[in-house]
């Protein structure tokens, strides 16, 4: 019997873990997980989601690649030089699992038409919900991860590795593992928005401009504590200051989604 922390203490103790042991994850603890996420609450019963679980160690490579936004040669020539690149974990971690939203078993049993934007929000909702279940389960377990939204860096290529048919799209990875908490990168929580900017009552409450700023400058400190002049104003304006991977729609649509 797997020995499990209770759900709110899990919770609330959530950061993302991007160092790991290199201890496998047991048989036993990873049908759990999956288990946990088969068992999510799904929208219409349409279970609009599959997971695809990368053991092969070039693929692994490839979606490290992706993740630096790198292309195959660059990213060889950028090792061979002995530079150091990010999204390690991708590599290291025991298990990579990649979230897809997925309509292809609709198409196989009905005539359908799947073609709507709501189609695809059901899909990353579906998703979403899933590899939620899944993380706070492998939490509780003592285990730790760190999600990945960088593979849609290259989304395409992403799903070319898996081999994804139509109206299957990959939307985000999730790296699981023993976390090495001797690293400090899995130390620390970054701060959240306090609870009256997220929360409203009846109707939306704009924050203030004070509130907003003291924020900013709660965030400044964490990574100032960390060595790192960064705040969240920085963060969102590299975020959304540009072009936001406009190939995107395109993709979406080659798939099956977002015509309408």
């Amino acid at each position: 019997m797997l020995d499990s922390k209770p759900t709110l203490e899990t919770l609330l103790n959530h950061r993302s873990v991007r160092k790991y042991t290199g201890e496998p994850i047991s048989d036993e603890m990873l049908t759990a997980i999956l288990e946990a996420g088969r068992a999510v609450s799904t929208s219409s019963y349409l279970q609009a989601v599959s997971v695809v679980r990368v053991r092969d160690k070039a693929k692994r490579t490839a979606f490290r690649q992706i993740s630096n936004n790198l292309s195959e040669d660059k990213y060889n020539n950028l090792i061979a030089q002995g530079k150091r690149l990010g999204h390690g974990y991708v590599e290291d971690c025991a298990e990579y699992l990649v979230f897809c939203m997925d309509a292809y078993r609709h198409h196989a049993l009905a005539d359908v038409n799947t073609d709507w934007t709501e189609v695809m929000l059901i899909g990353a909702i579906d998703s979403a919900l899933m590899a939620q279940n899944m993380l706070a389960t492998a939490e509780s377990l003592g285990l730790g991860g760190v999600y990945i939204g960088s593979l849609r860096n290259d989304i395409q290529r992403a799903g070319e590795l898996l081999a994804l048919p139509k109206h299957v799209v990959p939307l985000f990875g999730l790296c699981l593992g023993h976390p090495d908490w001797d690293s400090k990168i899995n130390q620390s929580q970054r701060p959240r928005l306090p609870l009256d900017v997220i929360v409203s009552t009846d109707t939306y409450q704009t924050p203030s401009d004070d509130v907003l700023s003291a924020y900013n400058d709660e965030v400044k400190a964490y990574y100032g504590g960390r060595g790192l002049e960064l705040d969240w104003r920085a963060q969102i304006a590299e975020t959304f200051g540009g072009d936001v991977r406009p190939f995107m729609l395109d993709y979406l649509q080659s798939q099956g989604f977002a015509k309408r």
